[in-house]
C-alpha cells in the first residue's frame, strides 16, 4: 500500500539533489534566465525533473540519464561561450542599437523583429514617454532595453538648473573583452585600429591579449582593465 508513496519520496529526494548539484555547475547565469536560450534550457530541465517525480509510467533511470545529459550539454555550451567570443555571439546574440543619436534605426528594428509600438511600450517602462528624450536605446540579448537619455532629460534635469550641456561625444561601448578585439564596436565609434594600439601603448599594454576589458568613455578616452 505504501510502496507507491515510498517510491515517490525516494525519486523526489534523488531528483532534488541532482538538480541542486547541477544548478551549482550551471551557475547564476542559467538561474537568472539572462537569454532566451538559458530560459528555454531552464524550463526544459524543470520539465524533465517534474516528469521524473510525477509520471509513474516512465522508467525513472531513463529520465535521470536524460536530465544528466541535458545539464552536461548546457554546461558544455556555456563553457564554449565563455571561451569563444564568436560562440557567445552565436548563442546569446549581441546588443543592437535601435535608437542612435535620437533617431530610430528602422533597419535595426526590422532585424530584431520589433515594431514601433513594441519599442514605445518598452521605453514607457522607463517612465519615458517621448523618443525625443532618448539619445541612445540598446536592445540587449535578453530582450531588455537599455536607455541613455539626452543630457537635458537626465536626473537631475539640467534644463531646470539653467545649465547648458551637450550630448556625449561617444556612447560607452566595449572594445575588448576577454583579450579579444570587437572590431564591429570599434568601427561603430569611428575609431581605427591604429588609434586603439596607440591608446594601449599609452597604458603600457603591449598586446590585446593582456586586456580583460576595454571600454570607450563618453569623452573618447579608453578605460582598460588588464587580465590579472
Amino acid at each position: 500500500m505504501y510502496t507507491g508513496y515510498i517510491q515517490v519520496i525516494v525519486q523526489t529526494v534523488i531528483t532534488f539533489f541532482v538538480l541542486l548539484t547541477f544548478t551549482r555547475f550551471l551557475g547564476k547565469k542559467q538561474l537568472s534566465h539572462l537569454t532566451f536560450f538559458n530560459y528555454v534550457t531552464g524550463i526544459t530541465i524543470g520539465s524533465i525533473a517534474a516528469n521524473m517525480v510525477i509520471l509513474k509510467t516512465i522508467v525513472f533511470t531513463k529520465f535521470l540519464v536524460s536530465l544528466v545529459i541535458w545539464c552536461a550539454l548546457t554546461t558544455l555550451i556555456s563553457y564554449i561561450a565563455l571561451k569563444s567570443g564568436k560562440a557567445r555571439t552565436l548563442l546569446d546574440g549581441q546588443p543592437t542599437i535601435v535608437i542612435k543619436k535620437g533617431k530610430i534605426d528602422r533597419e535595426a528594428l526590422a532585424n530584431t523583429k520589433i515594431n514601433i509600438d513594441d519599442l514605445t511600450m518598452m521605453i514607457r517602462q522607463y517612465q519615458v514617454f517621448s523618443i525625443t528624450e532618448i539619445d541612445y536605446a540598446i536592445l540587449e540579448p535578453n530582450g531588455m532595453l537599455s536607455i541613455l537619455k539626452k543630457p537635458e532629460f537626465q536626473s537631475p534635469q539640467k534644463m531646470d538648473l539653467k545649465i547648458v550641456s551637450s550630448s556625449p561625444a561617444f556612447i560607452p561601448i566595449e572594445i575588448i573583452t576577454d583579450g579579444k578585439l570587437l572590431p564591429r564596436n570599434l568601427q561603430e565609434v569611428g575609431k581605427s585600429r591604429e588609434w586603439l594600439d596607440h591608446e594601449l601603448k599609452k597604458a603600457n599594454v603591449k598586446t590585446i591579449e593582456e586586456v580583460f576589458y576595454a571600454e570607450i568613455q563618453p569623452n573618447g578616452k579608453l578605460f582598460i582593465q588588464k587580465i590579472d
